[in-house]
């Protein structure tokens, strides 16, 4: 006599959780695209225009 056997695997999945998780490595990248942006833009004024100038400018920037 031959039996034919079903087994079934059934997954939960939090998708708020999941997509939070997402957002939040998007967010990072994002942030972390940004900031390497900005350094090299002060890299390339300072090679451009020289340290001290890009010092003098930025905080005349910040300070007013």
């Amino acid at each position: 006599m031959t039996t034919n056997t079903n087994t079934a695997t059934r997954t939960q999945v939090d998708a708020g959780y999941e997509t939070s998780k997402f957002a939040l490595g998007a967010g990072m990248t994002m942030a972390a695209l940004v900031g390497i942006w900005g350094f090299a833009c002060l890299a390339s004024a300072m090679i451009s225009v020289g340290p001290l100038n890009v010092v003098k400018g930025y905080l005349t920037a910040v300070i007013g």
